[in-house]
C-alpha cells in the first residue's frame, strides 16, 4: 500500500515557475516508478512525466519537454516536478502516481494522490 500526498500548486503567471511534490508512505516506494498527470477542466487525464523505481530513467509527454523535470528521493520518499517557462494551457490539477512499471497509460497507475492545483495566468 501506497499513500500519495501531493503539494506546491499555486497560482503563477505565465512564463514562471513551480515546483510540485509528491510525498508518499509505505516502505515499498522504491519498487515503483512514478509519473505525473494532469487534468483540465472538461479534458480526460494525461500524462505528463514518469520516472523509473531507480530515477535512471525519465520520459515525458511531448508538450512539456524541455520545460518539465520529474524526479525522485527515494531517500525521502518524495517525487518532483519541476515545472518552468509554463503556459496557460498547463493549468490542471497535477496528481502523481505510482506504478509498477514506467508507463504513459493512467489505468496501469495502482496509486493515486488527491491532486495539486496548478493555474497559470497569462
Amino acid at each position: 500500500q501506497v499513500q500519495l500526498v501531493e503539494s506546491g500548486g499555486g497560482l503563477v503567471q505565465a512564463g514562471g515557475s513551480l515546483r510540485l511534490s509528491c510525498a508518499a508512505s509505505g516502505r515499498t516506494f522504491s519498487s515503483y516508478a512514478m509519473g505525473w498527470f494532469r487534468q483540465a477542466p472538461g479534458k480526460e487525464r494525461e500524462f505528463v512525466a514518469a520516472v523509473h523505481r531507480t530515477g535512471g530513467s525519465t520520459y515525458y509527454a511531448d508538450s512539456v519537454k524541455g520545460r518539465f523535470t520529474i524526479s525522485r528521493d527515494n531517500a525521502k520518499i518524495t517525487v518532483y516536478l519541476q515545472m518552468n517557462s509554463l503556459k496557460p494551457e498547463d493549468t490542471a490539477v497535477y496528481y502523481c502516481a505510482a506504478s509498477t512499471g514506467v508507463t504513459p497509460r493512467s489505468n496501469e497507475y495502482r496509486y493515486w494522490g488527491q491532486g495539486t492545483q496548478v493555474t497559470v495566468s497569462s
